[in-house]
């Protein structure tokens, strides 16, 4: 039996892998017996901070770590396909839709059995894999760091507001995709220099949640709208609220700002401000909030919230399979290991799974290849500095450079510009990971 903690994105895809592979596996989850913050259901994959697993670009890194996910027959990007809503060039959920049919996969699965209950310390008389994420309890948290002989490290995580379609004025929004791609799937709300300085005014001085750790930092790609308006005021005309690409049909110009609206529902009754993750108190979202032009009477069916981000020190503690290095037969995946986003977290939740298949076997350890996303991301948590250790989202600059002459770089810029190069670059590493990707499970004999 192999034993699972924790039925977030990472626990549900390890679960469902080993279940795949023939073995027996028990996942325990804590909820809704015992909550968290930012949880409100006892359902698999509940995704709270977001809807999105990001960009499908073939040639960013998101979109080259899914296609290495859908290869191995992910079970959260197939549900996530089943469950999907209008995002442009991103792949976003419904969220119930999606967690229930992760829900409904594994407890439906002969091989897996669901069991509810708060581990405080695992046995690991059997194979387990900890996936309790941000939010791992207290005396489950103290454990891990006793045993790992290490302190946990943590930041502080916020979540954006969602609003009702019917409260949204689309006299004055507008739908569109930036630039286009993907369809008309934005509500996009446009401020002119005046509104954008009075929502910047009324945003800089409303009362803000305190915080109990003051010296725990925010996670720099996910940063509260305020505390990006803290920095400058042009901050956020640089960030969520850049206008690029965007062209108002009452005038046919990008506006000074813009607020992007993206759908959280299949049916489309709900809308999170996207980039909006805040720290405001309520009565304050309500306000600064309703200043965004096309949501004066806006009703909320969600407001932002923060939370405290647990993870481990990765390179000190994990190796590059997610095995804990000094603890025999555990792996730690999922947020908790030192990733950040959805994806990556599903993404580490199929790459325990791996390695515990092959521990199980009797099979010496076998990383995925660092010309992969994953492979490179994983390969960053064992190796990154101790000293300076933050959690990471998949990106290109982690892989190996291509080899020098690949790219006609000169040709590129000449006839397209930087976005060319970028392009081409892409999509070399897109065929180099997927080619090591085939070559790494030919020689590891770990299909599906």
């Amino acid at each position: 039996m192999i034993h699972i903690i924790g039925a977030g994105l990472a626990g549900s895809e390890a679960a469902w892998q080993l279940a795949l592979r023939g073995h027996s596996v028990r996942i325990t989850e804590m909820r809704p017996r015992w909550t968290t913050p930012a949880h409100t259901t006892g359902h698999a994959a509940e995704m709270v901070c977001s809807n999105s697993f990001k960009s499908d670009d073939p040639a960013s890194a998101t979109g080259i770590l899914k296609a290495e996910m859908r290869r191995m027959d992910s079970l959260i990007l197939r549900c996530a396909e089943a469950a999907r809503v209008p995002a442009g060039n991103s792949l976003a959920v419904d969220r119930e839709a999606f967690s229930t049919a992760v829900t409904e996969a594994l407890r439906n699965h002969p091989d897996i059995e669901w069991t509810e209950g708060q581990i405080t310390t695992p046995d690991l008389d059997h194979p387990t894999i900890l996936a309790t994420g941000p939010l791992t309890s207290d005396p489950l948290a103290d454990w891990l760091s006793a045993i790992t002989g290490r302190g946990r490290l943590h930041f502080y995580d916020a979540i954006a507001p969602i609003v009702g379609r019917d409260g949204i004025d689309m006299d004055i929004a507008w739908k569109a995709a930036r630039y286009d791609k993907g369809g008309a799937d934005f509500i996009n709300c446009p401020l002119d220099r005046e509104q954008y300085e009075r929502f910047l005014d009324a945003l800089l001085s409303a009362e803000r949640v305190p915080l109990r750790d003051v010296d725990t930092p925010y996670f720099e790609a996910c940063l509260p709208v305020e505390v990006m308006a803290d920095r400058g005021r042009e901050t956020l005309r640089h960030g969520p609220m850049k206008p690029v690409g965007l062209d108002d049909p009452r005038t046919g110009r990008w506006p000074h700002a813009v607020v992007q609206l993206r759908q959280d529902t299949v049916a489309g009754d709900h809308f999170n401000l996207v980039g909006f993750q805040t720290r405001l108190k309520w009565g304050s979202q309500k306000e600064v909030f309703r200043l965004i032009p096309g949501l004066a009477h806006a009703e909320f069916v969600r407001f932002g919230s923060i939370h405290r981000n647990t993870y481990v020190q990765a390179p000190s503690v994990l190796d590059a399979t997610l095995a804990v290095k000094l603890v025999p037969n555990l792996w730690v995946a999922g947020q908790l290991s030192g990733v950040e986003g959805y994806l990556e977290s599903a993404a580490g939740g199929l790459a325990a799974a791996f390695a515990v298949d092959r521990a199980v076997r009797g099979l010496a350890a076998l990383p995925f290849p660092r010309e992969t996303v994953l492979g490179s991301l994983l390969h960053y948590l064992a190796h990154a500095s101790s000293k300076d250790f933050g959690p990471t989202n998949a990106m290109l600059g982690l892989l190996p450079p291509l080899p020098e002459g690949d790219l006609d770089i000169r040709g590129l810029k000449r006839t397209g510009g930087t976005r060319a190069v970028r392009t081409a670059k892409g999509e070399a590493h897109r065929k180099r990971a997927l080619a090591a990707l085939e070559t790494h499970l030919r020689s590891a004999e770990i299909h599906p």
